[in-house]
């Protein structure tokens, strides 16, 4: 399996291992596979039978055709380990006969990231070996709060790496914050920028396409690599589980081999709604594809009127990981609808002008996988109390938004098909606002809030998030937008 960028018509090709290390296309673009992959049924039929490492493993090795099979089980053994995942790895819970949320935070930061970010550093170490790379990898990061800690510590003192993040001062929770400045790790720095998760990610993207930057750091025996979902090794691991979804809903009895079924899925990058359409484009019988915004709703704007147009207010929301306006997993999925030129088209005027318009026949295949819906503050809270009393599952405010437009999916078709809604984050990583939603109060602090959604609720603060405030603040720092290539510098020259 080789890998192109997005925006190109003919390549480089490379390999999976260059691709994961590279993080980029130096053109800019993303890296995608060649071609997709099929899921046979007979395969479907193994992995029912298979537990969660198994079944990433054996998705992986159909994209990561340089990587053995054994060494990936290894890893994802390694990787998905049940001292890692406290709870299970992405374990469903049903809520009625249609209904099903799929947890993905029982991880060790809490949230979804952990499913792709505890892999992938060990997929970077082999690549490291795999291209005979001397130098060390240099991860930046853009985040808009929970990626910044999963990746830092998927890539806590790992062999060959260093890794920085950057992340909004003003747009990440007090916990999200505590989890990256208490950090531990030799090989880690967390930077805040006075911006918000654009601004963040517009910088890290500038500094992967500095050439004169990337020779600076090859003489200081460094190379840049990214742990975003821009990194082919980080969206490869989110297709697994919704393959996992599909075999644990067959065991279940709620599907039979071959019934279609939906997902919901909250959506700030398009990174985990499109790992979705890549298993669809396998072979898993996915039907709708609901795309779930919170009040930063550019994307069901897009899916709505075919013009993506990030030039309007910006909101700072209770559900502050979707708080994005250039979706950058979008690129590979208009390369798949329209093709290289069409996304390189595209790209250019998002970054002249601040919007592209898709042509109707491209926005009509667009339209047969993918609905959007959103849920501002209001129905963000309204559905997190909903779901706590009709059901007692207490969601995050992220999986309320999700929740949110699966209702009002349902609603307005009346599609009775299974319908699974991605759970990215704990309740208690943003306690503060799920405690409001459910009792109408406001908790003194964020910290104070832990506790008292667990006394209200019954239920148990996860283990990442225990003792938060008890941990020694390693990093302070705050810079400018324009100062984050100073940051890199300064850090590596320490």
């Amino acid at each position: 399996m080789l890998y192109k960028s997005t925006r190109s018509q003919k390549g480089p090709y490379l390999n999976s291992a260059d691709a994961i290390k590279r993080g980029i296309a130096p053109d800019g673009g993303l890296f995608v596979p060649e071609k997709i992959p099929k899921l046979t049924e007979k395969d479907l039929r193994e992995l029912l039978r298979a537990d969660y490492p198994t079944r990433a493993a054996k998705i992986l090795s159909m994209f990561l055709s340089d990587y053995a099979y054994e060494e990936l089980l290894e890893d994802c053994e390694k990787a998905y380990s049940t001292t890692s995942f406290v709870g299970g790895r992405a374990p469903l819970v049903s809520l009625d006969k249609v209904r099903s949320v799929m947890e993905l935070w029982h991880g060790p930061t809490a949230a979804f990231k952990d499913m792709a970010l505890q892999i992938m550093p060990r997929l970077l170490s082999r690549a490291l070996v795999k291209t005979n790379e001397k130098r060390t990898a240099l991860i930046l990061v853009a985040t808009s709060g929970d990626t910044g800690k999963a990746a830092l510590e998927g890539y806590r003192d790992v062999p060959g790496v260093k890794i920085m993040v950057f992340y909004p001062v003003d747009g990440v929770s007090r916990v999200q914050k505590l989890q990256m400045s208490t950090q531990l790790g030799e090989n880690v720095n967390v930077t805040a920028i006075k911006g918000n998760f654009d601004d963040a990610q517009n910088g890290v993207k500038a500094m992967f396409g500095d050439e004169s930057l990337a020779g600076e750091l090859d003489g200081m025996g460094y190379f840049f690599s990214s742990a975003n979902s821009i990194n082919w090794g980080r969206l490869a691991p989110q297709i697994v589980y919704y393959v996992s979804a599909y075999c644990d809903l067959i065991n279940e009895g709620r599907l039979k081999m071959g019934e279609t079924f939906n997902v919901s899925v909250p959506t700030g990058n398009f990174g985990n709604i499109f790992a979705a359409y890549l298993a669809k484009k396998m072979g898993l019988p996915i039907d709708r594809m609901i795309c779930a915004s919170n009040q930063n709703n550019i994307l069901t704007d897009f899916l709505s009127t075919g013009t993506y147009d990030r030039n309007r207010h910006f909101y700072l929301t209770m559900s502050p990981s979707m708080d994005i306006l250039i979706s950058s997993n979008l690129e590979r999925l208009l390369y798949f609808v329209a093709g290289p030129s069409k996304a390189a088209e595209y790209m250019a005027a998002l970054k002249e002008t601040g919007k592209y318009t898709v042509e109707p026949e491209f926005m009509n295949e667009i339209r047969r996988h993918f609905v959007g819906y959103y849920a501002d503050e209001e129905a963000t809270a309204k559905t997190i109390k909903g779901t706590f009393d009709a059901f007692g599952y207490l969601p995050d405010t992220h999986t309320a938004v999700a929740l949110s437009a699966a209702e009002q999916y349902l609603k307005e078709t009346g599609d009775d098909r299974p319908l699974v809604i991605d759970s990215t984050a704990s309740p208690f990583k943003f306690a503060k606002d799920v405690y409001k939603s459910i009792t109408g109060k406001d908790a003194p602090s964020d910290l104070a809030a832990l506790n008292l959604l667990s006394e209200t609720t019954g239920k148990e603060i996860p283990y990442p998030l225990a003792d938060l405030e008890k941990r020694a603040v390693r990093f302070t720092e705050v810079v400018g937008k324009d100062e984050m290539k100073a940051a890199v510098l300064a850090y590596l020259n320490k």
